[in-house]
């Protein structure tokens, strides 16, 4: 099916009448044929289903010639930790009589997934519901294709229980197009209490207080972090680095508005200058590893200290390791007033609307807040409910839920995985930083310059749609 058919099925589906040359719709058109032509990989896992047949242009909804067998749920939580989640939440569905077809696609910060997708709906076999997080929302939503939970929400008072960043980045065009299930906490520290207590260590607060506990790991024959090549998580390292040396609302400048003079001040250079200093402790661990092998290093205590987001923690539970017993954790070192975000959502395309009562009934179900609790502690991450009652979580959980609820002052949405900017922008800054960590050569300068002049382009005209977390974007 073309990229033109697909949009042509879901306006007549959603009983539109559509004037083919708008240039809304033209837009939609060049986005998925944009897509197409980035290679995106063939649909996998899962039998094939059809966008469907048109239904009456009525704006009702076609009744089914046979009752939906289940909701197909494309999502990248294929790690023992994450499964358990998954799993946890295909059997809360079942009890509200919702098959669960999982088509669960691996890769880190949802890579192969992004693809695969992308293909599914290109060849109008959409799945019935999808992770979709951050900006993405907003760039399938601007498409047509996801399903309004408008209804749902109202009926819920999604508004008055949803931190107001969450809410805002559920929303599209004052539709509420997505289900929100946790928010992750990416500036998180773990650091190993025997090996802390065996050397007289304290969590390090500050960068420099860093350096002295790495430099003491070190002379101890102990590799001060546990830390990936992978570009992603480089990258995840440097977004961490930039909060520390400058805070939210110069990491906003620098990642939302993808400024040119962020991009060249001095607190850019210096996170550059951090990057490259972390890379010498790590000496002769530069290999690219996935983040499971990340946890399990630090699991084992062949590194004194881990930075990464606080699915980490739950990840360490499948390697027996306990928090507070095995390992204690901080904010990472000069962020630890801030909170550097990502937030789990699932999406449901509209297709025919044949699953439409079932894709309804499964958001309503991901806001209770029972589920909200159980899915977060198998998960790492915290509700994202501001009723939600931190005394039920466990010590991490609580820091992150408590700084998180201080408001948009302290939050700095996550490059990485999507809650920054537009897909295009993510990948090309991400490759930048990556280049400049496993490049010696390559100066501070010259990565910023380059940076810039990304920049530059990304703002000469959009990519895709406005961010989710951009406050100009059109609501």
């Amino acid at each position: 099916m073309t990229a033109s058919r697909v949009i042509a099925s879901n306006e007549t589906a959603a009983g539109r009448h559509v004037d083919r040359s708008s240039p809304r719709l033209r837009t939609r058109r060049a986005v998925l044929a944009g897509l197409l032509a980035t290679g995106a990989a063939r649909a996998i896992g899962a039998p094939s289903h059809s966008i469907g047949a048109p239904s009456p242009a009525t704006g009702a909804p076609a009744p089914s010639a046979t009752p939906p067998s289940g909701l197909q749920v494309l999502h990248w939580w294929t790690s023992a930790s994450e499964r358990k989640a998954a799993d946890l939440l295909a059997a809360r569905v079942a009890e509200e009589q919702i098959g669960w077809r999982d088509v669960a696609i691996p890769g880190g910060a949802g890579l192969g997934a992004g693809k695969v997708l992308k293909g599914r709906v290109l060849a109008g076999d959409a799945p019935e519901v999808t992770q979709i997080i951050g900006v993405s929302i907003a760039e399938w939503a601007d498409m047509g294709l996801l399903l309004e939970l408008d209804n749902v929400a109202a009926a819920g008072a999604w508004r008055g229980a949803l931190f107001p960043t969450v809410a805002d980045l559920i929303q599209h065009r004052q539709h509420v197009v997505a289900a929100p299930l946790g928010i992750h906490r990416v500036n998180t520290l773990f650091y190993h209490r025997a090996l802390f207590a065996r050397l007289g260590l304290a969590p390090p607060r500050t960068w420099r207080e860093f350096e002295a506990v790495a430099q003491r790991l070190r002379a101890a024959g102990v590799a001060p972090l546990a830390q990936s090549s992978e570009a992603w998580q480089v990258a995840a390292l440097f977004e961490n680095l930039v909060l520390a040396e400058s805070g939210p609302a110069f990491y906003r400048d620098l990642f939302v508005q993808r400024s040119p003079v962020a991009a060249a001040d001095r607190r850019t250079a210096e996170a550059l200058l951090r990057l490259r200093a972390v890379k010498g402790w790590l000496r002769g661990r530069l290999d690219e590893r996935p983040w499971t092998d990340v946890v399990r290093q630090f699991a084992r205590g062949q590194a004194g200290m881990m930075i990464m987001g606080d699915w980490a923690k739950a990840e360490l539970a499948v390697h027996d390791a306990a928090l507070e017993r095995d390992y204690g954790c901080a904010a990472a070192p000069g962020t630890g007033g801030y909170h550097l975000y990502s937030v789990d959502t699932l999406a449901m395309f509209a297709g025919d609307y044949r699953h439409m009562a079932a894709q309804e009934k499964m958001a309503r179900l991901l806001m209770t807040p029972a589920l909200q609790l159980d899915f977060n502690a198998l998960k790492g991450g915290v509700p994202v409910r501001s009723d939600a009652n931190p005394a039920r979580m466990d010590s991490c959980a609580r820091a992150s839920w408590t700084t998180f609820a201080r408001g948009a002052a302290v939050q700095a949405p996550s490059l990485v995985h999507r809650m920054a900017t537009d897909e295009a922008s993510r990948d090309a800054i991400i490759a930048e930083v990556h280049r400049f960590f496993l490049d010696d050569r390559v100066p501070p300068a010259q990565a910023q310059r380059r940076l810039a002049a990304l920049f530059r382009l990304f703002n000469l005209k959009p990519h895709g749609v406005a961010g989710a977390q951009d406050p100009d974007r059109g609501r």
